[in-house]
């Protein structure tokens, strides 16, 4: 049976490098039906920035959520991918109808940047920012390790209509070492191919790439798709929103209709709701019905 939704680590014993293997299925597809996806490029993109924010990610200890943001002036307005520490995933697109680029610098146009923000439970947020420069989100990703890290760091992103997988390599910090290690398993890795990791499960292509090397493979961490939004949390941004904007909206109509754009959920507010709203923001998540 074929490794699917599932995160994989991966040691290098005698070298000082690190790495992760990811493949996602059900969760790539159910994370994907909420949304307008106008054209196999634009699918694809998202099913790289998933790919990503689930290896990004497995790299820090943290209670939370990793949120990449992607924005752009071009025809792709928005890609946001969305992973916490326990493996769920979520993610949305926004774009023009019409998406003439191939790649994602095409997609985004000039002006666009890349948001890494760790929310903890924990810590305060932290947030990174990037310049979009390249044509890939992996291209990317190299160039904001590069100015963060300082330490050498790669990612191969893949995605299609049925799987989005990805390939995380990164040295470890010591104080000896071997730079030619990183570069021949850089240039390993590089002849991997999309028809590769798509479809070999991580132990296959972790022999194919890197036989000749000692590598440590640890226990598959499961990967899923859950949206959390919740009636709660709507609730809230309906709240902070203030009464006069509320009760304008309620003269045009009997209920306010919000819909998650991660999942698709609807959620309704009548004036009942919108009141308790304003004199107790903390509502029961079950007072109304959600649709979903």
């Amino acid at each position: 049976m074929k490794q699917q939704d599932c995160l994989r680590r991966f040691l290098f014993e005698e070298l000082g490098v690190r790495g992760e293997w990811v493949r996602l299925e059900q969760s790539w597809r159910q994370a994907r039906q909420h949304q307008v996806l106008v054209n196999h490029a634009v699918e694809s993109q998202l099913g790289q920035a998933l790919a990503a924010v689930v290896l990004l990610s497995a790299t820090i200890k943290f209670k939370g959520a990793m949120i990449m943001q992607i924005q752009g002036g071009g025809e792709l307005k928005a890609l946001v991918a969305q992973a916490t520490h326990e493996g769920k995933i979520r993610g949305l697109v926004r774009s023009e109808d019409q998406v003439s680029g191939n790649d994602l610098l095409a997609m985004l146009g000039e002006g666009g940047r890349l948001v890494l923000t760790v929310e903890s439970e924990n810590a305060e947020p932290y947030q990174g920012i990037v310049g979009i420069a390249e044509r890939s989100l992996a291209a990317v990703l190299k160039t904001y390790f590069t100015q963060s890290e300082q330490l050498d760091t790669r990612l191969w992103l893949f995605a299609d209509t049925e799987y989005a997988a990805g390939l995380f390599l990164q040295e470890l910090p010591t104080d000896n070492q071997d730079k030619a290690d990183w570069q021949r398993i850089e240039m390993l890795a590089d002849t991997i191919t999309e028809a590769e990791i798509l479809t070999l499960d991580c132990e296959q292509l972790l022999h194919r790439l890197f036989h000749e090397d000692k590598v440590r493979l640890y226990d598959p961490q499961p990967i899923e798709f859950k949206c959390n939004c919740s009636r709660q949390k709507i609730g809230g941004t309906l709240a902070a929103l203030g009464r006069s904007e509320l009760e304008s909206v309620l003269q045009e109509r009997e209920t306010i209709e919000v819909d998650c754009q991660f999942c698709g959920a609807q959620y309704y507010f009548d004036r009942i709701d919108v009141e308790n709203l304003l004199s107790n923001p903390v509502m029961n998540e079950d007072e109304s019905p959600t649709r979903h």
